[in-house]
């Protein structure tokens, strides 16, 4: 039977991983392509943050303010998503032909890569040394759950932009792959298996 809190990464490595995903993205954001390629590059960097704040604030932010209700960070932690999604949303608004369009994306990374640099600095290392690895496996668990439930209504979406803004880039074909082939098994029908009697 698939146990996904067996399979999973600690919560934090999960969050390490959606911010170098998101940091990718930006580099792979140039201003001298085409304006559909920037717009869908925005857009997939907009989802992953969208759906990144999401998590953080529904499953790990909770349990770290119970754990330490006096980390700095966590009172920044979500007026910082705040803004973030302040500066999405006036970026989907924007076509990706528009000046302001580039200026946009290079704020919001601005924001990103502070928000980033604190959480990885400052608060993953304190949960690691608050939380015991199994806990740290469990809110995984939770997340990835979590995450399914979020991207499933926005798969086709989602690939769409993403094979639009990385254009044939065959290390974004691989991960996209191997993550659909991940998701298919983790969604799909559960087999069972019998035995014939000899």
């Amino acid at each position: 039977m698939f146990n996904l809190n067996k399979l999973s990464p600690t919560i934090t490595n999960m969050i390490r991983f959606d911010h170098s995903h998101v940091m990718v993205t930006f580099h792979q954001y140039e201003k001298d392509k085409p304006p559909r390629v920037k717009k869908a590059l925005a857009d997939t960097i907009c989802d992953a943050l969208e759906i990144h704040a999401k998590l953080e604030e529904e499953i790990f932010y909770p349990v770290m303010r119970q754990r330490d209700a006096g980390e700095p960070f966590m009172h920044k932690a979500e007026p910082e998503h705040m803004e973030m999604r302040r500066l999405i949303a006036e970026l989907r608004r924007t076509s990706g032909s528009d000046p302001r369009h580039d200026k946009l994306v290079m704020e919001l990374m601005r924001d990103v890569m502070h928000h980033v640099a604190d959480e990885e600095t400052t608060l993953l290392p304190h949960a690691e040394a608050k939380l015991s690895r199994d806990a740290l496996t469990d809110l995984g668990a939770q997340m990835t759950r979590r995450r399914m439930q979020l991207v499933g209504p926005k798969a086709g979406k989602l690939a769409k932009e993403h094979a639009v803004g990385f254009g044939g880039s065959a290390a974004a074909m691989v991960v996209g792959l191997a993550g659909a082939l991940f998701a298919a098994k983790a969604l799909g029908p559960k087999k069972t298996w019998k035995s014939n009697p000899a």
